[in-house]
């Protein structure tokens, strides 16, 4: 199942890292081509000599060999790999990893990575409990990197509790699993709209939303790593997800026009946009001023086009996935849109829901589809919502 596949593990300094050991011999069992990077602490607790023997290739720790001067391009060692594991990740490098702190190879290769990223933390039970510790875990998880939860047991201080990390033989399965997802949805066109529209009333005023994008990118990053081709039409969100095509709009209009130049060639289409439903009717080309005496502004809007409903008249082998935020009758609401805008499914979230408002990581949602299915989920990360959103797509459409 992984044969020629590249997989790239990175190993942090923990007691678990002599675990490494067994799982490089299991993964080259499977024909799986393997670099590995180690940090300077974890060459305490495992040789680089040892796992350069099992994985048939030279270990990276440093950015140049200070003997002959040879360079280890980090950028290519992203670019080379299928998967990226870290295991096992210490607290140390999870908090470099959570906040953008970059002095290590191992470090430098994660943020140039465009691969999927697994990540197997391995501490003792105090460290892995700390609120620091599970934020951190929780901003790994809504970058898109995949978290393997410590397993329970004895640990090497001699506690006992939720700190080790998990065995090879899981390691590896979690592995195949997610080389596996890479071809669930290979050669799929999946066409995204996602963030806000700004609508302008003049030239530096607009009316618009609190839409981030966050949800947007989880979906698009999700869809390409199940192996899709992947176009996203943003608004002027806060968030982007580097890895796909970014149409960059501002008005519903623009976004509308974006979305009928690429509709035809898509298989999905997520309507994930937060789309303002009036615009100004006629924005002023210059500033509006205040006006002495005058305490009132009357401004007449009229309705944008709704997308996804002109987009679903023209619908034809697609599947088309829509969302309905709602704060009162959500469900019925919900079930309104999913017939009058043609969608197979619609992802309901209700900002009454803790949690489920604009700009978070978290997400609580209930999907109905067009065969009167309903599936309720708790709160959870917007990437798990959006695997559940594409394991659904698979499962009942394709």
């Amino acid at each position: 199942m992984l044969a020629g596949k590249k997989v790239l593990l990175a190993v942090c300094g923990s007691i678990a890292a002599y675990k490494t050991a067994f799982f490089v011999r299991l993964l080259k069992k499977e024909a799986a081509e393997v670099k590995v990077i180690m940090t300077e602490n974890a060459k305490e607790f495992i040789t680089p000599l040892t796992l350069s023997t099992l994985s048939k290739n030279p270990v990276y720790s440093n950015y140049f060999e200070r003997g002959s001067g040879e360079w280890h391009n980090h950028v290519e060692l992203g670019l080379w790999a299928d998967l990226m594991i870290v295991a096992p990740l210490s607290a140390n490098t999870l908090g470099k990893m959570a906040n953008g702190l970059c002095d290590s190879l191992l470090l430098a290769v994660y943020f140039s990575a465009k691969c999927p990223v697994i990540v197997a933390p391995a501490m003792d039970l105090d460290m892995y409990q700390h609120p620091s510790t599970q934020s951190n875990l929780e901003k790994l998880t809504s970058y898109g990197n995949e978290v393997i939860e410590a397993k329970r047991g004895e640990l090497a201080s001699g506690l006992s509790g939720q700190g080790r990390m998990a065995e090879p033989e899981e390691l590896l399965e979690i592995v195949r699993k997610k080389i596996t997802a890479n071809n669930l949805l290979k050669g799929k066109k999946v066409l995204i709209t996602s963030g806000p529209t700004y609508e302008a009333i003049d030239p530096v005023r607009f009316i618009g939303n609190h839409s981030s994008g966050r949800m947007g990118v989880a979906i698009a990053k999700v869809f390409k790593e199940y192996g899709a081709n992947v176009t996203v039409i943003s608004g002027p969100a806060n968030h982007f997800a580097s890895e796909v095509e970014n149409i960059h709009v501002e008005s519903a209009k623009e976004m509308l026009d974006e979305a009928k130049k690429r509709y035809d060639n898509a298989d999905i289409v997520i309507f994930a946009a937060a789309v303002s439903d009036y615009r100004p009717s006629k924005p002023s080309d210059q500033k509006l001023k205040k006006k002495n005496g005058v305490d009132s502004l009357a401004i007449e809007f009229i309705k944008n086009p709704d997308i996804a409903a002109e987009m679903g008249t023209k619908k034809g082998n697609q599947i088309h996935i829509g969302f309905a935020l709602e704060t009162q009758n959500e469900e019925s609401n919900a079930k309104q849109k999913l017939k009058e805008k043609n969608f197979d499914l619609i992802v309901l979230n209700s900002l009454n829901d803790r949690g489920a408002a604009f700009q978070g990581a978290t997400n609580k949602v209930t999907f109905f589809d067009k065969n009167n299915k309903e599936v309720k989920f708790e709160l959870k990360s917007k990437i798990e919502v959006a695997k559940d959103i594409a394991n659904h797509v698979i499962e009942n459409f394709l």
